[in-house]
């Protein structure tokens, strides 16, 4: 008895540290406080959120040595990932200054999920190169990410869902959660319910390749005059926010935007593309959205 009592114990003892060690301490100076601002705390499906980032480098920080990425985890209540917005900020970390503050203002759209509750957004740094993370302050929910909000996603409260009508390839995706894109032809026309008041009209758009000489003109009309105008060069992508009146809208119980472009290309005519694709195609849109003004 008093053998197999022993035998115990020293098992014990022997379990203890491993258990004890499985949770590690990370006792690594912070070298910036990360913070944001969100525009909405409800969010619905589709809906941009205006996200305003903030870093407090720490006044003794050491010069950082390269060029660090900002990575995004939106997770779930229960942690789970459901989407990302990595990304290098305007103003690289090898220009940031001890003691100084970095402040810059990203758009994320929320995917269409199949998720409706609290959100929560963690942030950090971390090297490319390396994959090695950066240790910062705040409320660091280990493996030096911080969680720096939460939100709530919901479905959307009106009805003014766009539907992609003619001129526009099939939707596409890519191995990232939450993220698609419809290429158009020569032109394409966006539906959408009016909803006869003024609103912003959100187009998330890019040109990913390079088969032009010069960029390309587009242009977006409604009601056939001309709301905006703007060039997309190769690797370009923007996020146009269109004030539209109720004028502007008509009077009808739909509202057309047809998004047009100077030129278009076939990728298997594109000798550097190596593609047997042979759609014509215009520009990529990945999200459009119609926000009624309050």
């Amino acid at each position: 008895m008093r053998r197999r009592l022993a035998g115990l114990l020293l098992t014990l003892v022997l379990i203890g540290p491993i258990a004890g060690c499985s949770k590690k301490v990370d006792d690594a100076r912070p070298v910036a406080t990360p913070s944001i601002k969100l525009s909405r705390m409800d969010a619905a499906v589709g809906s941009p959120i205006d996200v305003t980032y903030k870093f407090e480098v720490a006044p003794d920080a050491p010069a950082f040595t390269e060029d660090y990425t900002v990575f995004v985890h939106v997770l779930d209540k229960d942690r789970t990932s459901l989407w990302g917005d990595d990304h290098q900020p305007p103003t690289p970390t090898t220009q940031w200054k001890a003691g100084s503050t970095v402040e810059y203002t990203r758009t994320m759209f929320v995917p269409k999920l199949p998720y409706v509750g609290a959100a929560q957004i963690e942030v950090g740094l971390y090297s490319v190169k390396s994959q090695q993370r950066v240790p910062l302050g705040g409320d660091n929910t280990g493996d030096r990410s911080i969680r720096v909000a939460t939100f709530n996603m919901q479905l959307p409260a009106n009805a003014l869902f766009i539907v992609f009508r003619d001129g526009w390839h099939d939707a596409e995706v890519s191995g990232e959660a939450g993220v698609e894109w419809q290429w158009s032809r020569k032109q394409g026309t966006l539906s959408f319910r009016n909803p006869k008041q003024d609103i912003t009209f959100f187009l998330d758009i890019d040109q990913p390749v390079q088969a032009f000489t010069e960029p390309q003109k587009v242009e977006i009309r409604t009601g056939g005059a001309v709301v905006d105008t703007f060039t997309l060069a190769a690797g370009q992508r923007e996020l146009r926010r269109i004030p539209l009146t109720t004028a502007q809208l008509g009077s009808g119980e739909t509202t057309d935007v047809v998004v047009s472009v100077d030129k278009t290309f076939v990728p298997a005519g594109v000798p550097q593309m190596k593609s047997l694709d042979p759609r014509e195609l215009g520009v990529r849109v990945f999200h459009a959205f119609v926000e009624p003004k309050q």
